[in-house]
């Protein structure tokens, strides 16, 4: 078994058979038989995991989940190993990717070279022929949206940001099932784009929060058990008349 498969797949199996009390999970000889590896594999595995702040290994007590207190790697790992997300981190997840988002949009007006801008137009292309093909965005939109931090030249900025699209990986779809999302997310991408491209690091800044607020409000909608279709209001439900206030 590969590392990388073994992290995922104990990570999935401390948290499905944990106590449900007290957290308390089996110990390094019982993972190393269940798996099928050395007892050091497994304790190499169970480090890797206590760093992220998944588990912690008490000294004559045993091994315990800390999921609470998790980092945002540990969250995708969780996401890769179809470990169920807590909604509540799922939500404070999405908040920080639209800061952090933001303010790469800032960053890259000032920042991207003629090769980040051709990978734009190209994802725009790809979008729009999904679009007429009927197809979801789900790919693209994560493609638009890494290369505009790609395009702030930081590498440790994109790492970031790519971990919040691992987690989200099974919902994009779903979130991209709608074709009116689609269309109204591929009309947005534009308008990022253009002022992008016009170097104008204000608009760029309030066109992607208000993109963003789109993925904020169908996650707060999860979270409260009300699915958020593309124009803002609850699946079912009438528009909001708009009274000219915020």
């Amino acid at each position: 078994m590969k590392d990388n498969n073994l992290l995922a797949e104990l990570a999935a199996y401390l948290f499905s058979c944990s106590d449900a009390e007290t957290g308390r999970t089996p110990s390094e000889r019982e993972l190393a038989e269940h798996f099928s590896v050395s007892r050091g594999q497994i304790r190499e595995a169970l480090a890797i995991l206590e760093a992220m702040r998944i588990v912690e290994r008490r000294a004559k007590s045993g091994i315990y989940l800390t999921t609470r207190q998790a980092s945002v790697e540990a969250m995708a790992l969780f996401a890769k190993a179809g470990v169920p997300l807590d909604p509540i981190q799922i939500y404070e997840t999405v908040e920080l990717r639209k800061i952090h988002e933001i303010k790469a949009a800032e960053l890259a007006c000032s920042r991207a070279t003629e090769e980040n801008y051709e990978r734009l137009r190209e994802i725009l292309k790809e979008s729009e022929e999904r679009l007429e093909a009927g197809e979801d965005l789900a790919k693209q939109d994560r493609d638009f949206h890494l290369e505009i931090v790609r395009a702030t030249k930081n590498s440790v900025f994109h790492r970031i940001c790519s971990v919040y699209y691992v987690m989200g990986e099974q919902r994009l779809p779903i979130y991209f099932n709608d074709p009116e999302r689609g269309r109204k997310s591929h009309a947005e991408h534009i308008q990022i784009y253009e002022a992008l491209l016009r170097r104008d690091g204000n608009l760029a800044q309030a066109l992607m929060s208000a993109h963003l607020q789109g993925a904020e409000s169908y996650w707060k909608g999860l979270i409260a058990g009300t699915e958020i279709g593309a124009s803002g209001q609850p699946n079912g439900a009438a528009p909001q008349p708009d009274t000219g206030r915020e």
